[in-house]
């Protein structure tokens, strides 16, 4: 009898026990990581975050200059579209200045162009603050994500660290919108550019933070290499699948941020202070995701984590374009993109680092570049918008999650 009970009972308790080991490895190797200075590096990710605040404060730019969808699809384009040309130029000179000094050159231009709304109020001037806030979350991007690695050295941590950076990031954006929402409550609709200074605050904060940590320089040559030979490396076919990963993830991310509060406008009608649930259901998800993935990536294999979320981030896009009948099915589906494809770039992105381990800074630069995808996705999605509606709208994001499929399929990468 005592036999039977042992064999009844003892296997459900190793069970227990080994989901017990396995939370404590997870929890032990984070208190290594907290141990290395890291916490002001993934402080900074908050940052990285404020660039969304471009999905809301565009609805009140529109309303404040009379814009047409169209016109309004260019917001994001001159926040995104830096990461074009500033990509592989900072990621080269940041051989010289150094990962960490560059990432608090970032948080300076940030600084100077979240205060300038403050001084002088105008479009132009509105304009001139998304554009230095693109430039400065340009090369923070390019900087911040490859200076993990000066702290972090091995592999599997540092696809979870980057995750942990992402999670950080989609709480900054679920909190940008509130930010904005803030400001036009306490101060009115026609002073919603008061956010800016507000974002401008927070940066200077956490970059006084990181500048008085101390984080051992990489070493590097100091070398510049050229234009043609960043490029060049796309001529390494895994390398430029990756590439175009992720300027179709951030089409993805900024597109569905971008329509999702005028999407549930145009078929519900539901008014300003309705509307802003959608975005901040989409970046409430996204930070789900994104924590999960910073565990569930320490067990799973990347690339198998990737080809999972990006299925099931296609299905609940295919629900949202079809089913328009309920608007609480809408926002479900609205939250299941960002739930999908909440990991996506930080896999992405540490696969191309396992790809050329000896070239990182020059690979963030390129990878970087591809960013510019949330410029160039947008503007197409407005266009559709203004032409066939919601529906055509939704089909260009589709397009970009297609090839996202193929990119975790198509990748040749032990992870």
């Amino acid at each position: 009898m005592g036999h039977y009970i042992i064999q009844k009972v003892c296997p459900p308790l190793r069970s227990v026990q080994i989901i017990g080991n396995k939370v404590l490895i997870i929890y032990g190797i984070w208190l290594q990581i907290l141990k290395k200075k890291i916490i002001p590096v993934l402080a900074a990710f908050f940052v990285m975050g404020f660039c969304d605040i471009v999905g809301i404060s565009s609805d009140y730019m529109q309303t404040s200059f009379g814009w047409s969808s169209t016109m309004t699809g260019f917001v994001p384009s001159m926040v995104f579209i830096w990461f074009l040309f500033l990509g592989i130029p900072i990621g080269n000179k940041m051989n010289q200045w150094g990962r960490k000094n560059t990432v608090l050159l970032s948080m300076a231009v940030t600084i100077a162009g979240m205060f300038l709304p403050l001084v002088i109020y105008s479009s132009a001037t509105c304009i001139v603050a998304y554009i230095l806030l693109g430039i400065g979350n340009a090369i923070l991007q390019i900087s911040l994500n490859p200076l993990l690695g000066n702290v972090i050295t091995d592999q599997r941590m540092l696809t979870s660290s980057l995750t942990a950076g992402q999670v950080i990031k989609a709480i900054s954006s679920l909190v940008g919108p509130e930010i904005v929402l803030f400001a036009t409550l306490h101060f009115g609709n026609e002073h919603w550019y008061y956010c800016f200074p507000m974002l401008g605050g927070i940066t200077l904060f956490f970059g006084l933070w990181l500048a008085a940590t101390p984080i051992q320089r990489e070493t590097s040559s100091g070398e510049s290499v050229s234009l043609g030979k960043s490029f060049a490396l796309l001529k390494n076919k895994t390398l430029l699948v990756l590439f175009l990963g992720i300027f179709f993830m951030v089409g993805v991310d900024v597109a569905t941020n971008y329509i999702s509060s005028k999407l549930m406008t145009l078929r519900y009608e539901w008014t300003p202070d309705e509307v802003k649930f959608a975005p901040q259901v989409y970046f409430l998800s996204r930070t789900i995701g994104a924590f999960l993935g910073v565990f569930l990536l320490t067990k799973i294999s990347a690339l198998r984590y990737f080809r999972m979320n990006i299925l099931a981030c296609a299905l609940v896009l295919l629900l949202l374009m079809f089913i328009d009948g309920h608007a609480i099915l809408n926002l479900i589906c609205i939250g299941g993109v960002g739930l999908f494809s909440a990991s996506v770039f930080s896999i992405i992105y540490s696969l191309s680092f396992q790809e050329f381990p000896t070239k990182m800074n020059q690979i963030s630069g390129l990878m970087i570049t591809a960013v510019a995808g949330g410029g160039v996705v947008t503007p197409l999605l407005g266009m559709a918008l203004d032409l066939a509606g919601v529906t055509a709208g939704l089909s260009v994001i589709l397009l970009c999650v297609l090839y996202l499929i193929y990119c975790a399929f198509g990748v040749k990468i032990q992870s």
